[in-house]
């Protein structure tokens, strides 16, 4: 996770509003390229605020196409940038790739 300037988002009446510079960078887009693919649908964005242990801080996800980016934003106001959780990859079929050794070994 790395910090991001505390000026890259507002927080008004404790909303916070984040300035379209800023994840658009991180998809290499321009601003309003972002804009415009987020009125197309293909930008999202989803807002959690934490509870329990978390209260106090919000986490901003924004996805474009497949690439997400994180943005966590402590109750002080510091704001730390997360990295995408990565893919899983689907479990693997176990008699498939037993199949698949066996014809291998075969040949």
């Amino acid at each position: 996770m790395s910090p991001l300037p505390p000026s890259a988002i507002t927080i008004v009446n404790g909303e916070n509003a984040i300035s379209a510079e800023v994840p658009a960078h991180k998809f290499g887009l321009s601003a309003e390229a972002l804009e415009a693919e987020m009125r197309r649908g293909i930008v999202d964005s989803f807002v959690e605020k934490g509870v329990d242990k978390d209260a106090g801080r919000t986490r901003l996800t924004f996805r474009y196409r497949t690439p997400m980016w994180n943005l966590v934003v402590k109750p002080d106001g510091t704001l730390i940038e997360s990295a995408a959780p990565a893919a899983k990859a689907p479990p693997a079929n176990a008699d498939h790739l037993s199949l698949l050794d066996s014809v291998r070994t075969m040949s």
